[in-house]
């Protein structure tokens, strides 16, 4: 056991709870933080038993107040899908804004290190290919998808003004497409709407020609660099994810074959400002942090397809959002 203690908000959620997984694995005091909004206790509620293992339910937005010690705080409080920033995405930017002004003032107050989960989405609709971390964007900041690629935008700048003004150790990772295990079958983003479209056998929902491309990372593989990163010393931001492109289409036939169902596509029209082009370059992350991801995505689908063939039945269905 570490005497260490990090606060982890969002931590009921996708990513989050994974978070709480590793640290207390490594034998950290977790402070998990969450508003449950897109979170689920479900994904946590196996840790409340344990000694070094605490939950607030509060929203980030708000003045956050932590009593005791904390070492360092990893800020993954944000709705992550479109089917949800969409819904509400006044809550979108103040949790990327008022909520890392909040949270960089604890850090501070604590004198904690502080890592911000960002996003591929900063880069928006890239001219750039594969997406360099010194590449700027290309951003729509006024379209359906600027509450959160701008609260994204917002929160990295903050934190560099935290770290250059105040001297405040900040890391920033800059995650994209991720998938496994606790996903929300119903938050609309394509790995889970085509699992489970596959699994009811409905006809899988593709927007424009499928065309598109992304690069979808195993969650435990992003864990691990995030861990890294967290620990190393490199402030600037770093991509997290695998280079493994792949387009919409193509990856629609992975599913049907791995689900053994017969493929039937569903065309719909584009959405605004979808992004055509996903693939990280890491080689910040190879060379810094000597990490690069180790599950590729055969074994990664057939894990998360358990987790979604056990929770399918349950789970309301809900129309692909990009």
């Amino acid at each position: 056991m570490t005497n260490k203690r990090v606060l982890i908000t969002g931590g009921a959620g996708f990513l989050g709870s994974h978070l709480c997984d590793r640290f207390i694995k490594e034998g950290y005091n977790v402070v998990a933080m969450d508003n449950l909004i897109t979170g689920s206790l479900d994904n946590i509620e196996h840790l409340f038993k344990l000694p070094n293992f605490e939950f607030y339910h509060h929203d980030v937005s708000k003045f956050v107040h932590v009593s005791g010690d904390l070492d360092y705080i990893l800020h993954f409080a944000s709705p992550a899908s479109p089917i949800d920033y969409l819904k509400i995405p006044i809550q979108t930017l103040k949790v990327g804004s008022l909520g890392t002004h909040n949270l960089l003032g604890l850090a501070k107050a604590k004198g904690a290190r502080m890592l911000i989960a960002s996003t591929s989405e900063v880069y928006g609709d890239p001219l750039v290919h594969p997406q360099k971390e010194s590449y700027w964007g290309n951003v729509n900041p006024v379209g359906p998808r600027g509450c959160y690629d701008e609260a994204k935008r917002f929160q990295e700048a903050m934190t560099m003004a935290y770290h250059m003004h105040h001297g405040l150790e900040t890391r920033i990772v800059r995650i994209f497409n991720t998938y496994g295990p606790r996903m929300r079958l119903n938050d609309g983003r394509v790995l889970p709407a085509f699992l489970s479209q596959a699994l009811r056998g409905e006809p899988l929902s593709i927007f424009g020609d499928g065309s598109q491309t992304r690069s979808f990372c195993y969650v435990d593989d992003l864990v691990e660099g995030i861990y890294r990163l967290l620990l190393s010393d490199y402030h600037l931001p770093v991509n997290v994810g695998n280079p493994s492109e792949i387009t919409i289409k193509e990856f629609a036939e992975e599913i049907c074959k791995l689900t053994g169902v017969e493929l039937k596509l569903e065309y719909q029209p584009l959405p605004k400002d979808d992004p055509q082009k996903r693939q990280p370059d890491i080689t910040i992350a190879r060379d810094v942090l000597g990490w690069e991801p180790q599950v590729n995505r055969a074994e990664g689908l057939k894990r998360t397809l358990e987790y979604f063939k056990e929770n399918v039945d349950t789970a309301p269905a809900a129309a692909r959002s990009f």
